[in-house]
């Protein structure tokens, strides 16, 4: 029997379900950060504006107490990205993804002249003695570095350190309401704990499925970063569920996993910077349409604020705090009806609210 079709209607809602935005999730944001397979966190806050967007009654000091007892952390994972992610998926995940810091460092233009002939395991080794005595800055673990290799650029050295240890930043940074360069550890140091010995290809597979599925091979990989995830996927078969969308490529899923009807209501978000939904996905076209990523995907790589109605990217949003008064400006990318500007804007006071609770006025406007 051919596998059965699912419409982009209905990828979509299945997508807004397991990212946990067709309703506001009664979890506590360990148990979140856990479901979702991590969030994006090459910013520091982003992952607040995820979890206040997918969550109810989040507070800032819930992620930020994660952080600082060790409970999360911001390491580099997928698509050599940093991700905020459980401690236990740190150490499961990163030797999963030595793969592609290895190919970095093979292919990397900006160093590849000065680590040539570098023995890498050495600097390495080198940079975890120095990091198992005391934190580092990026550029103070360069310096050192520095010492024992003079002929070598300082950040040539610590990209070196990067791309073979698991470091992560350690708060301050990452805190709500508080500053700092980004500084390192090792993970085992920071999390008193080993890497996973026995990294599974297929367990991550499984957790990229229950947080975005249904999704292709080539959704998966673009995740992750990792190639031949053909392979894996052809592993689980016997215990996964498939479908086809409407170009006739082939799905995979849990079985047990969610899948609500194509017609479910889709209620406004505001999503944050970075938001791993519009991400995730070689064929992003399930909540955001070609012409829109591009107005909200930078050249550079940054990623704005969005507004979703009826679960799709309708617009972008930012906001900015002046004299004691915070906007949030709004980009319509179409023409929003009268009800949509409504809930928007109700949308946006309650984001003005939770995020810039110093500020004496709020208010939320429509750019042409």
């Amino acid at each position: 029997m051919p596998a059965p079709l699912l419409s982009l209607r209905a990828l979509n809602r299945a997508t807004l379900d397991r990212q946990l935005l067709l309703r506001r999730a009664n979890l506590t944001a360990l148990e979140a950060i856990k479901h979702l397979a991590g969030l994006q966190a090459q910013a520091p806050f982003p992952p607040y504006y995820a979890l206040h967007a997918r969550l109810d009654g989040f507070r800032q000091d819930d992620l930020a107490r994660l952080l600082l007892g060790r409970e999360v952390v911001r390491i580099v994972l997928m698509r050599g990205t940093v991700h905020l992610v459980t401690a236990a998926d740190a150490l499961a995940w990163r030797p999963l993804v030595q793969v592609l810091m290895d190919r970095d460092l093979a292919t990397n233009a900006q160093h590849s002249r000065e680590i040539a002939g570098l023995d890498h395991t050495e600097v390495a080794q080198a940079a975890r003695d120095l990091l198992a005595g005391r934190p580092h800055t990026g550029a103070g673990l360069g310096e050192e570095l520095g010492r024992r290799w003079p002929d070598r650029a300082a950040n040539s050295l610590t990209h070196v350190a990067r791309g073979l240890l698991p470091l992560v930043q350690i708060p301050p940074r990452g805190v709500w309401g508080r500053s700092g360069q980004a500084t390192y550890v090792t993970a085992e140091d920071w999390l008193d704990a080993p890497l996973d010995p026995r990294p599974s290809p297929g367990n991550l597979m499984r957790r990229y499925l229950a947080a975005f599925g249904p999704a292709t091979v080539r959704d998966a990989q673009a995740w992750s970063g990792l190639t031949r995830l053909g392979e894996v996927a052809e592993r689980l078969r016997p215990e996964l569920r498939t479908f086809r969308d409407e170009s006739g490529r082939e799905l995979f899923d849990l079985p047990g996993a969610p899948r609500p009807g194509a017609d479910t209501p889709a209620p406004p978000r505001l999503l944050g910077p970075f938001d791993q939904t519009l991400l995730s996905y070689a064929d992003r076209t399930r909540v955001i349409s070609d012409d829109h990523r591009k107005r909200v995907i930078t050249q550079n790589g940054l990623v704005k604020g969005t507004v979703l109605l009826d679960g799709y990217v309708r617009g972008s949003w930012e906001s900015q705090v002046r004299r004691k008064v915070a906007t949030l400006r709004v980009t319509p990318f179409e023409r929003f009806t009268k009800r949509d500007m409504a809930s928007v804007e109700s949308a946006g006071r309650r984001l003005l609210r939770w995020a810039e609770a110093d500020a004496e006025v709020r208010e939320v406007r429509f750019l042409p």
